[in-house]
């Protein structure tokens, strides 16, 4: 069935407890919502206090570990289908493609516009939240669709942006400038934009003219993390950590940006015995990085295991009988978090060391510096390379319990002013009553 021959009407809501309308049904768009990664995490997080407010919650995506009565998954919704894949390869790092790959896409496109519909039926939505599938283009059919969708329907929709084309080096040489333009992000007068740092906010006003709002990734610092239980009790031992050893924690993907080198640098100029335990896997950017950071901590004689494969968004066993873990298990029993990333969208791992209580070494990156420096945190700062006195800071940090709780007490009551559920709730109050009586 086309779906132009069926419209879709957008009910809006009358008044219903904080949000001041009955509860509506909302719909997430993203190429995956499944895992520990950033834009899963904060979709889950939007979620929670939505349903809190009555409302219920349903999910489109190529990936999803959602309940799967409320999930309308399609495959080629996902960045590593195959199909998208190659649209990918061939329209970036490139400033020509051929009319095959246009072909493709507007061939995609219209398959995938089918399924944005039906899903609206299906779950009868009133509102979308699209999370950062009109953002980086990692899936350009699912863009068009989503816009084309947005412009046929006029329905209500929140463009929760992540991270930009224009952020990724990789992504500024490209064939596809008119889709882009298009798309990533639209200029639509139903969409509302979120994004989730003020770099994003001047950037794109200045290139798109659209006028965003910011909504930092939050975590729940009104109910500090439970004590550690008896299943996650083992953790030091499951991880190889002896008894004398540090573990330190780097609780990222291996991925070039996030510096890993320069937590292997900082571990090997303390000179203590320690272990640097990376949670996450390379993901989609492929390996090399990887193979050069564990030559690299084997060359200096660094201790540094990579356990993505017994860390997971769930609790559980691997096939050979093994503990899986959450990073929530893990972080209680890290010493100290190092985060030297060069480049971030915000930085969950840094709201995640805070909520944890423990001391951060950060590099500077521009996000930090400009969002979340100002508010105040006590950190140890690196600025792209391990100095003396970073070493020193840390070494200070360890050995002074009283100094180091003082630290990782300050951080929090910060955190819990700033990036607390209570502060999310306030804005996406304001922005769901923007959404759903000012003009839609």
């Amino acid at each position: 069935m086309n779906p132009e021959d069926d419209e879709i009407k957008i009910e809006k809501g009358n008044s219903c407890r904080l949000f001041n309308y009955k509860p509506q049904h909302i719909g997430f768009v993203a190429t995956r919502l499944a895992g520990m990664d950033g834009v899963s995490l904060e979709a889950s997080k939007w979620a929670k206090i939505f349903e809190k407010e009555g409302f219920a919650c349903f999910y489109f995506a190529g990936e999803c570990d959602r309940l799967p009565e409320r999930s309308y998954i399609v495959d080629e919704a996902h960045f590593k289908h195959p199909d998208i894949r190659e649209i990918h390869q061939n329209c970036f790092g490139v400033q020509t493609r051929s009319s095959y790959v246009s072909q493709r896409i507007h061939e995609l496109r219209l398959k995938l516009k089918n399924h944005p519909y039906n899903f609206i039926r299906q779950f009868k939505i009133d509102l979308l939240v699209t999370e950062n599938s009109l953002t980086i283009p990692l899936n350009i059919p699912l863009g068009l669709a989503i816009t084309e969708l947005i412009s046929e329907t006029g329905i209500p929709t929140i463009a929760h942006h992540h991270d930009f084309f224009w952020e990724r080096q990789r992504l500024k040489t490209n064939a596809v400038w008119e889709y882009l333009n298009m798309a990533f992000p639209p200029h639509l007068p139903q969409i509302r934009h979120v994004v989730i740092n003020s770099s994003a906010d001047n950037q794109l006003s200045l290139r798109t003219g659209i006028s965003p709002i910011i909504i930092p990734n939050v975590m729940d610092f009104d109910n500090p993390p439970e004590l550690i239980d008896d299943y996650a009790s083992d953790v030091r031992k499951a991880l190889g950590v002896e008894d004398d050893q540090l573990l330190i924690l780097q609780p990222t993907r291996v991925v070039k940006r996030k510096r890993i080198e320069l937590a292997i640098d900082l571990v090997h100029k303390m000179g203590k015995k320690a272990k640097l335990v990376i949670s996450h896997a390379s993901g989609d950017e492929g390996y090399d990085y990887e193979l050069g950071v564990k030559e690299y901590a084997r060359t200096l004689g660094v201790d540094a295991v990579f356990v993505s494969d017994i860390i997971n968004e769930k609790r559980g066993y691997t096939e050979s009988g093994q503990k899986i873990y959450t990073l929530n298990d893990i972080y209680p029993h890290a010493d100290f978090v190092t985060y030297p990333s060069d480049f971030e969208g915000f930085g969950n791992a840094f709201l995640e060391a805070i909520y944890f209580r423990k001391p951060i070494v950060v590099n500077t990156y521009s996000i930090y510096s400009m969002d979340i420096k100002p508010k105040g945190f006590s950190v140890i700062e690196i600025n792209g390379y391990i100095t003396d006195k970073s070493v020193r800071q840390i070494n200070k940090v360890l050995e002074d319990e009283k100094l180091r709780k003082k630290m990782v007490d300050h951080n929090y009551e910060i955190a819990r002013t700033c990036y607390s559920y209570s502060v999310l709730h306030n804005k996406l109050k304001t922005l769901i009553t923007e959404c759903t009586t000012c003009g839609f």
